[in-house]
């Protein structure tokens, strides 16, 4: 029986990115072409930005992706012993909101449907388990306290954002609220409403981030969250996409980019591989991480506006530690809470070895974020190893704990092609700085990614309509619909002055 359609085009691709791979190392002479866009990455506003340009009549362009296959910070990974592997997400496990009765579906959601992605419904908040220090420690009603508690910081928020007062940190307002969190319990609760969910430290910010994305009524998708046990990876709705529409000539993998030379007339893009490539236009959609440190080098500097804008975003790190022991003793629950005397120590846990998930699997995994994720990232794995086992047997201190058979420690913030795992919205990052973001430089340097949605920065479906958005206003520049370029501010300013008696005359 013959592949189908999508199996035969990611097939061919497959074979392209392990050419380019035979290719990068035996070239010695710098390749040259040009074509109307380039696309430098191959991420999910990258393969979307490329199908955009196709459905408009635009098929000039290439993909430059450093990686040998296309899905950015989508990456799969088979974890465990021989004969007892499953494949796990290293980045982006779920898709977050779907579609309310026959409200707006979430583009990922239609993804996932369309290629068949299998998924299941994982009950974060309704089936969970608490520990701390001591052991055991039933305090979920402190934990339904807290998710009450962020929605009524939201729902303030609101307020906030139409009165037009200002930002503050989450922290803070839960302050003023008089909602701060006080015992380790408590904390650990707070952790997992803001540190560990998609919530971001911007009160305004996450509040509008998660209502676009949780409440219909706000204009979101919805509260469920399906996640990926595809065996394929989550990683294939974007490939399979890319398949229906993408030619082996269009895609160039295994190519890191480290200069972008604009001006008036062209780009002209070089790789670390050697190669390079000019064009008309050049849509980057690197993470601001990368963008942050200079992994990129532009020519001429990128202007002051288009800097402060990369540098005023924070680059969030997400650490899934994949544990795999040879049997289960752990909770029933499809995740843990523990509370430690110090903020973020291991405290959230999920279990893959439960009903749904990978029965039999033997695997957990442990979630840090922030500066654990560094400190983790810093640490040789088997340091990793024991400092979580630590806090797992302080979690069943009547149980002799093994040590696991396998374990994996992704590194995000010190790997050069993401510079961590998500954008992050601080409270003095606002709407000028958004705009400057996504701003185009000189009508032929344009800009996606989940960073540059105002909406849903941090999550996958923020790249998505990134990638669609901006690529359609290439499409309308090269088809002359419209004037090039999205506009930004020159300087963004405080609303009000300072008193002038804090400047120097």
């Amino acid at each position: 029986m013959g592949l189908s359609s999508i199996s035969r085009r990611l097939a061919l691709l497959g074979l392209l990115s392990a050419a380019s791979v035979a290719s990068a190392t035996t070239t010695t002479t710098p390749a040259s072409n040009h074509t109307t866009v380039l696309i430098l990455g191959g991420g999910m506003a990258g393969v979307i930005a490329a199908r955009t340009l196709h459905e408009q009549g635009i098929d000039d362009f290439i993909i430059v992706e450093a990686k040998i296959e296309l899905g950015g910070r989508m990456i799969p990974k088979a974890f465990g012993v021989t004969g007892r592997q499953v494949v796990v997400e290293m980045g982006p496990n779920w898709i977050q909101g779907t579609q309310d009765g026959n409200g707006t579906a979430n583009p990922i959601w239609e993804l996932a449907l369309k290629h068949n992605l299998t998924t299941v419904n994982n009950d974060l908040y309704g089936s969970i388990t608490t520990y701390d220090y001591n052991g055991y420690n039933n305090y979920t009603d402190t934990f339904n306290e807290s998710i009450d508690k962020f929605a009524q910081a939201t729902m303030v928020a609101g307020q906030r954002l139409h009165d037009n007062e200002v930002d503050m940190s989450l922290q803070s307002a839960y302050g003023m609220l008089g909602i701060s969190p006080k015992t380790p319990q408590e904390v650990a609760c707070d952790y997992y409403q803001i540190d560990w969910s998609p919530s971001q430290t911007s009160w305004l910010a996450s509040a509008w981030n998660n209502n676009f994305t949780y409440v219909p009524e706000a204009g979101g998708y919805s509260d469920v969250n399906m996640m990926s046990i595809d065996p394929r990876g989550f990683v294939y709705i974007a490939q399979a996409e890319a398949a229906e529409f993408l030619q082996p000539q269009q895609v160039i993998f295994n190519q890191t980019v480290n200069a972008i030379e604009y001006s008036d007339d062209s780009v002209t893009v070089t790789t670390t591989g050697g190669m390079t490539l000019t064009a008309d236009h050049v849509l980057c959609t690197f993470s601001a991480g990368v963008l942050q440190h200079d992994d990129v080098v532009f020519q001429p500097a990128l202007p002051a506006w288009k800097v402060e804008a990369i540098n005023s975003i924070e680059m969030a790190t997400y650490t899934k530690i994949f544990l795999q022991f040879n049997d289960t003793f752990w909770f029933s629950t499809e995740m843990a809470l523990y509370a430690d005397q110090q903020r973020g120590k291991y405290p959230v846990w999920q279990s893959l070895d439960h009903v749904g998930f990978f029965p039999g699997s033997g695997i957990m995994f442990v979630t840090v974020t922030g500066d654990w994720s560094l400190y983790v990232e810093q640490l040789p794995p088997a340091k990793v190893q024991a400092e979580v086992m630590e806090v797992l047997r302080a979690m069943y201190p009547n149980i002799d704990v093994p040590d696991p058979v396998d374990i994996h420690v992704p590194t995000w913030a010190s790997n050069i092609l993401y510079r961590g795992s998500y954008s992050n919205w601080g409270p003095s990052y606002v709407q000028a700085h958004s705009d400057n973001l996504r701003a185009t430089v000189d009508n032929r340097l344009w800009f996606a990614g989940e960073a540059t949605s105002l909406e849903y920065f941090g999550f996958l479906q923020g790249a998505y309509l990134e990638g669609q958005s901006v690529a359609s206003s290439i499409a309308s520049c090269i088809n002359k619909k419209q004037n090039c370029g999205l506009p930004y501010t020159d300087t963004v300013k405080n609303a009000k002055p300072y008193s002038q008696s804090l400047t120097y005359a």
